[in-house]
């Protein structure tokens, strides 16, 4: 298969483009982020910075 081929999804941390990766073969369906970084870093509702009036 080529690599043009390889199935893809958006990474919602970064909003990048990432490709299938022979280490996610069997969890393929189970990836959301691009990498560890992201992963890490992925968006909750406590990690929103919180606006403070004074």
């Amino acid at each position: 298969m080529k690599k043009s081929e390889l199935p893809t999804k958006i990474c919602p941390v970064c909003q990048r483009p990432f490709s299938w990766r022979k280490k996610w073969e069997k969890v393929w369906s189970e990836v959301r982020y691009c990498s560890e970084r992201c992963r890490r870093t992925k968006k909750t509702p406590d990690n929103r910075s919180v606006v403070r009036e004074s």
